[in-house]
């Protein structure tokens, strides 16, 4: 299990979310404006589409998600606008302050409970009780003791929820990228701690879990210096690949393992 550089502390990775919250520069527009999240969640599906297909929120409607590092909120959002009963906890307290934002914004606040706190300590926060679905894209592979993490979800788990989750690729285009010094894992410098896995180190990592499937998806194909300025051009060799090229490429060797699981253990 790969991490950049060296394994860090938790004070140290909360306060790299805190000075720059996951997704707080998709838009321009004053934060905290309707406005500002519309342009928020637009920008967030449009980059990574696969999302929606794997959150499935439509499904969940009448359901409890339990959401491991929420971040500003876009997929909770979409949980509770689903109809679901929506409990989130993120590390960064600004995160967090974005995210209560949000939902009073859209009226949802009835739907959505939000923690602050340390996932590897998540019974002391979030009361234990059973979730339908147990959600988390691209978080815990951030914090420095993930099967910390993943021991304590089974506690909100029954035989009947899934584990739905999204860990950075080991085998990946991104990571070939970094490796060569091309590319950084966050779009800020410094990340303390990001994990990458191969599909052998998820399974033991999820150990207890029955694994329902595990793919791999999303290769970020725009010119990074246009982007910042939202502006989506596709850098030249993807785009002058066939689009059914690009999808076997993304499938092959994409930055997100996207894992769907159930806890194998009936016991409590």
């Amino acid at each position: 299990m790969s991490r950049e550089p060296e394994l860090a502390s938790i004070e140290t990775v909360k306060a790299y979310w805190d000075a720059r919250p996951c997704n707080i520069r998709h838009s321009r527009k004053p934060v905290g404006s309707k406005e500002y999240f519309d342009e928020v969640e637009q920008r967030k599906y449009f980059v990574e589409p696969h999302i929606r297909g794997f959150a499935q929120f439509d499904r969940w409607k009448g359901k409890k998600v339990l959401e491991i590092g929420c971040g500003i909120g876009t997929d909770t959002i979409n949980f509770a606008r689903a109809g679901a009963e929506v409990t989130a906890i993120d590390l960064s307290k600004e995160s967090i302050a974005i995210a209560r934002r949000r939902a009073e914004v859209f009226g949802l606040t009835g739907r959505i409970r939000l923690y602050d706190g340390n996932a590897e300590e998540l019974p002391s926060i979030v009361p234990v009780r059973h979730y339908d679905v147990v959600y988390s894209f691209g978080v815990i592979h951030h914090t420095p003791n993930p099967a910390r993490v993943i021991d304590h979800l089974k506690r909100y788990m029954n035989a009947d929820s899934e584990l739905r989750i999204m860990m950075y690729a080991k085998h990946s285009w991104k990571t070939f990228m970094i490796e060569a010094g091309l590319d950084q894992p966050e779009a800020q410098s410094g990340c303390p701690v990001a994990y990458t896995l191969s599909h052998d180190e998820l399974r033991n990592l999820l150990g207890g879990f029955d694994i329902l499937s595990m793919e791999q998806d999303h290769i970020f194909p725009f010119v990074v210096e246009k982007y910042v300025k939202h502006e989506y051009e596709i850098v030249p060799w993807f785009a002058a690949m066939p689009q059914g090229m690009f999808r076997t490429l993304e499938r092959k060797l994409g930055w997100h393992t996207l894992i769907v699981a159930k806890f194998a253990s009936v016991a409590r």
